[in-house]
């Protein structure tokens, strides 16, 4: 069976810390899913076209890096792409606690499904997509939290 996982977010934009959970979970799976979910509590800045084209760009010679955009429940789609495997990456204990609800809600819908956590390495771990945005929207330079591949 191929392990296929799903790395859920909304990457608006995404940022050096993401990139690091990425790089160090790629070689967990066979193939990893990099999936641009649609949050109705969130406007995002930028569109998914736009999103999906930087993570493209970034990882374009891996080969096991996959990038969509997906709408619905993450264990839905899960399914959708035989995914057994959902990454998330952890900053600070109070993530711990938002995102082990969100997996505890997962496994009751589906059981089959196993939340993996990944913790963000200390060099990137203050760098959220809505400080950047702040920084953005204010004129500020994010450029140091960003990819190059990223250009704002």
């Amino acid at each position: 069976m191929e392990r296929i996982c799903l790395f859920p977010g909304t990457f608006d934009p995404i940022t050096k810390g993401h990139v690091d959970i990425i790089e160090r979970a790629v070689s967990l799976f066979d193939k990893l899913v990099i999936g641009i979910g649609t949050n109705s509590s969130k406007q995002p800045m930028y569109s998914v076209e736009q999103r999906v084209d930087w993570i493209k760009e970034i990882f374009k010679n891996d080969p096991r890096i996959v990038v969509t955009g997906y709408s619905g429940l993450t264990v839905d789609y899960c399914k959708q792409i035989n995914a057994h495997y959902v990454l998330r990456g952890i900053r600070y204990i109070s993530d711990f606690e938002y995102e082990k609800a969100i997996a505890d809600m997962n496994r009751m819908l589906a059981p089959q499904i196993e939340t993996i956590f990944l913790t963000c390495s200390p060099l990137y771990s203050t760098i959220s997509s809505t400080l950047v945005r702040d920084v953005i929207r204010n004129g500020g330079n994010a450029g140091m939290f960003l990819p190059d591949e990223v250009k704002i």
